[in-house]
């Protein structure tokens, strides 16, 4: 017999669940519906699947599924016909509608219909006298007249639920059968009549009753909740997705790994759906297909959801119209009493409004005890302002800033933002670039910088052909610094950001003006900039054509900067052209690029400070600080100190968080606690700094790594990569690349390493530096864990060559491994080592393993043997949080310990031996074991059940047979037993208990048992 599958029609707030048609079963199988996978669903499905169970067993039950419009009911109920049909069951369905003439019963009509099209409608007979009543509802008669007479208008609600639960109960018949009334919010009165009757009773048929309903107020809610307060029913209320739900989603949809998603197509879905299925679906083809996702403006709202959301909001009539256009002019979220004193209507009136717009799912509170607002989602408030004229929208904005000034005199906090945003709608251009430039120096004032730089290109972007060269050059300025702090380069008008197009031209003509020099700077025009201004503006455009790694371009930037400041330069524009220049140095390979970087830097902080500009000198310290980092790590805290204090003193957010970060990792690298480091990359993330924040990230993952923290290290340097890349942070994004390669090599993993060390490869020389440490921390480190010292010492070397050449501002082993490997090999001495420890970077605790244990080996040769045994414990006390590199130096330094007696250098080998052991990487593993074999010492035999035995005993030596020896020795159980149990000779039983005395040192079988009684229980 086949199943019967109800055609679904489409709900418009629900578009992305499927259609179904009626079809049969397929052969082995259920039905091949097409629907693809539900996602976030699980808890809810496993209601239905135990319902359907249930079913099958002849107990029957209700199951009441709600939601706002668009998430997911019909999507639901479509799969739980899917399985009901896999399960051999009769799944049928209907739905209530909102189109035409109300029809008596419409879902059930449907549901009968469609069984009466499958063929599995019973004979009239097996309904006793309910066979006229299914006859009716059908549209005939007893007496065998033409459809439509006596139509199931006339029947009355209770005898149609009775006929409905007796034809469940023999359409189930020993199957079950699933019974779907969709739609119910639009049911007429009779339709619920016969549900509430349905609920009371379907506990004793072999059915499940699943009713779909919007949450908002309405008869069928009144309904679902009486049948749950009596034990008629569960009542399910569906949420909106999870964001890993979301991804999820998009992946099916693009027909790709959830891993392969791009994260901005995910935060843009998000953002504009709240994880409503039917908007996020609709999104992420609009948003995968369009032409850049890194585009600053927001692309169109897709027609479907559009089109959902104005019918729902049509329903609210003229003045819940007018109350949504109004408030779509303030974005997602809006101040209710603005509105209120805008639409200039009592409170009753906009209360109801308000009410019924929250009903309709379209808005809703913005937290308890607020004033404001929100739109469920983005899109909603898009498609609303979209559908608004040009007329219409000024109008309404006109009135709504009107409100906003005279409830909020003067513009306070945020209102700023609002009032300019409302004179854009209204076309008073001029006034809304006043009002950004405002709110975005308050942003930047308060710490906010990333909208600080939203609000400035929303300015720039209404800079008319008539507006004055001061008023552009102003708004440029600010929004260059604000892109600088945020790596907001979307942000950037395309002149600053591509350089290539006739808009550069002529925003550069505009700004370079051709009228003849005077000896101020100022061209002939008096309206014209002045030379030395913009020169500051191509100081800027340096600075950031610097931080995209494009040194070429930003060269040219200073080299325009130069020449137009002239030889006599005022304090303000010569240390922004000096602070580009010293960026300049940086970004680009040279061997004295660090020693002219600092004679720059310490000529523009000189400037500053004589003309007490703090702005100015905080930068300058800062670089100061970066620069003297290598060398100077007391130096380096002293620079940035100063520059919190001048950051503190004048109110500068941005400086301060700056210092915060560089202040922190100094204090990370001397004690290895991170924890600071965490704290302030979160606060510059909350702040918008977006590339500083990448700079803390560097700090902490390399930090993660050495800690063998791999898997965390992994994820974070992925989410960062991907969004440095995204917002063309290309030095940010090398830093980050070099990070996974020194991850893969710190697990010794050299093709993974080699593949992260080719996607490096283009950015290496817009990050200078980066070459050298790509041979330190990452192959020098991995050849090493593979025992191929010759050629870690060749990288090593290369690494200091490159750094010869080109300086680098990161450790990349030279005040650390590379002194302990030239102290072993003897290339190395007292001298060196005191040249290593003169400078701050060896005295890092990363770093002191590596010092300490080589100026342990230097002890041990000049017969020193108790200090040296002192200076290594030292040194391996600093090494606890770095698993790898602890058991490396164990690795390297236990051969000069063993031959100059002093150490633990057996103890050494075997704990490294068991840890190298364990993390699969076997050449050191194995290098570790012919070390204790050349020192006589026992070596533990590697055969499969290894892991049985503890670590401790592994350590010593003690075999997998030896093992399980120990177990019954530590029972005080005799020899003669020992060998019943384990099948051998009492005489094998005598060398293993011997051999485990000797490996552990205990004098007789009763010490060894008590020692390893909780060990071996």
């Amino acid at each position: 017999m086949s199943e019967c599958w109800p055609t679904l029609p489409d709900d418009a707030c629900t578009a992305c669940t499927a259609r179904t048609a009626c079809t049969a079963a397929e052969p082995g199988g259920g039905p091949d519906t097409g629907l693809g996978e539900l996602i976030g669903r699980e808890t809810e499905m496993g209601r239905v699947v135990a319902l359907l169970a249930a079913a099958r067993s002849g107990r029957g039950g209700a199951l009441v599924v709600t939601g706002e419009p668009g998430v997911g009911k019909t999507r639901l109920a479509a799969e739980a016909l899917a399985v009901a049909a896999e399960a051999d069951m009769v799944a049928v369905g209907g739905r209530a509608a909102t189109v035409g003439s109300p029809v008596p019963y419409r879902p059930l009509v449907e549901a009968l219909l469609l069984l009466a099209r499958a063929g599995l409608l019973p004979d009239p007979d097996e309904l006793g006298g309910y066979g006229p009543v299914l006859a009716r509802l059908l549209g005939d008669t007893q007496d065998g007249a033409g459809p439509g007479t006596g139509g199931p208008g006339t029947a009355s609600p209770i005898v149609v639920a009775e006929t409905t639960l007796r034809l469940l109960a023999v359409v189930g018949g020993q199957r079950g059968c699933l019974l779907v009334l969709d739609d119910l919010h639009d049911a007429d009165a009779g339709t619920l009549a016969v549900v509430e009757y349905l609920l009371d009773h379907i506990g004793h048929q072999p059915a499940v009753l699943l009713l779909i309903a919007g949450h908002g107020p309405c008869e069928a809610a009144d309904l679902a909740a009486r049948a749950r307060q009596r034990g008629a029913a569960e009542v399910l209320g569906l949420r909106p997705l999870s964001r890993p739900d979301v991804r999820l989603l998009v992946a099916t949809e693009l027909g790709i790994a959830p891993a392969d998603v791009c994260p901005e197509l995910v935060e843009r879905v998000v953002a504009g759906s709240a994880g409503i299925p039917f908007v996020v679906k609709e999104l992420v083809h609009d948003l995968a297909g369009g032409p850049s996702l890194h585009a600053a403006r927001t692309p169109p709202v897709p027609s479907t959801v559009a089109d959902d959301v104005r019918r729902r909001a049509g329903k609210l009539g003229p003045l819940g119209a007018e109350f949504l256009g109004m408030a779509a002019l303030f974005g997602q979220r809006f101040p209710l009493p603005v509105l209120e004193h805008a639409i200039g209507r009592d409170h009753g009136e906009s209360s109801a409004i308000l009410r019924a717009a929250v009903a309709s799912c379209l808005i809703t509170p913005d937290g308890p005890g607020t004033q404001w607002y929100t739109f469920r989602y983005r899109a909603a408030a898009e498609a609303v302002l979209d559908g608004l004229g040009p007329g219409e929208r000024a109008g309404y904005a006109r009135r709504a800033v009107h409100a906003l000034t005279a409830l909020h005199p003067g513009l306070p906090g945020s209102w700023c933002a609002h009032a300019a945003r409302l004179h854009e709608h209204a076309g008073d251009t001029r006034e809304a670039v006043r009002l950004y430039c405002e709110a975005a120096g308050r942003a930047m004032r308060e710490g906010t910088v990333e909208r600080a730089a939203v609000l400035l290109a929303r300015a720039h972007r209404h800079l008319g052909p008539g507006t004055a060269p001061e008023v552009r050059a102003t708004t440029l300025e600010e929004l260059l610094d604000a892109v600088v702090c945020s790596g907001r380069f979307d942000l950037l008008p395309a002149p600053a950001s591509v350089m290539e197009s006739l808009d550069t031209l002529d925003t550069l003509d505009a700004l370079d003006g051709d009228g003849d020099q005077g000896s101020d700077g100022a061209t002939g025009d008096e309206h014209a900039v002045p030379a030395r201004r913009r020169a500051a503006l191509h100081a800027r455009l340096s600075d950031i054509a610097a931080l995209r790694g494009r040194p070429a371009e930003a060269l040219r930037h200073l080299e325009t900067a130069r020449r137009l400041l002239g030889s006599h330069p005022t304090d303000d524009h010569a240390t922004l052209v000096d602070i580009a220049g010293a960026r300049v140095e940086l970004s680009r390979p040279a061997p004295d690029r660090l020693r002219t970087a600092a004679r720059l830097t310490h000529r523009a902080l000189d400037t500053a400070q004589r003309a007490g500009l703090p702005d100015r000198a905080c930068t300058a310290l800062l670089l100061l600080g970066q620069l003297a980092r290598e060398r100077d790590e007391l130096l380096a805290t002293t620079h940035f100190g100063q520059a919190r204090a001048i950051a503190l003193a004048h109110r500068l957010p941005v400086h301060r968080m700056s210092a915060e970060v560089h202040l922190a990792a100094a204090a990370a690298s001397l004690d290895g606690r991170p924890e600071r480091v965490e704290q302030t990359r979160q606060e510059a993330l909350r702040m918008g700094l977006r590339p500083l924040a990448h700079e803390a990230g560097f700090v902490l993952e390399l930090e993660r790594i050495r800690r063998c923290e791999f898997t965390a290290a992994r994820d974070r340097i992925r989410e960062g990569a991907a969004d440095a890349e995204r917002r063309g942070l290309v030095r940010s994004l090398a830093m980050l690349r070099l990070a996974e390669a020194v991850r893969c090599a710190h697990q010794g993993r050299r093709t993974e390493m080699e593949e992260a060390l080719e996607r490096l490869a283009p950015l290496v020389d817009a990050a200078p530096g980066v070459r050298a440490m790509s041979y330190g921390p990452a192959r020098a480190f991995c050849s090493l864990l593979e025992e191929r010292h010759d050629a870690a010492g060749q990288e090593f070397a290369q690494a200091l060559a490159y750094d010869a050449e080109n300086p680098a501002t990161g450790d990349f082993g030279k005040h650390g491994i590379i002194l302990l490997l030239g102290v072993l090999a003897g290339r190395m001495g007292r001298r060196h080592y005191a040249g290593v420890m003169e400078t701050s970077a060896g005295g890092t605790r990363w770093n002191h393993q590596f010092t300490g244990l080589a100026h342990a080996v230097l002890l041990g040769r000049e017969g020193r043997c108790d200090e040296a045994t002192a200076a290594a414990g030292r040194a391996l006390e600093a090494a606890a949080p770095y698993p790898t590199a602890r058991r490396l130096c164990l690795r390297l330094v236990a051969q000069a310990a063993y031959e100059d007696g002093w150490g633990a250098p057996v103890e050494w080998l075997r704990e490294a031996e068991e840890y190298f052991h364990g993390a699969g990487l076997r050449a050191v593993a194995g290098a570790s074991r012919a070390l204790l074999r050349g020192m006589g010492a026992s070596v533990r035999q590697r055969r499969t059940g290894t892991e049985q035995v503890p670590p401790e005993l592994r350590r010593c030596g003690i075999t997998v047979r030896e093992f399980e020896v120990a177990r019954l020795v530590a029972e005080r159980i005799a020899n003669k037993d020992i060998a019943g149990r384990l099948h051998i000779s009492p005489r094998t039983v005598e060398k293993h208990v011997s051999s485990l005395l000797q490996k552990t040192g205990h004098p007789n079988r009763r010490a060894f048992a008590t020692a390893t009684r909780d060990l071996v229980p």
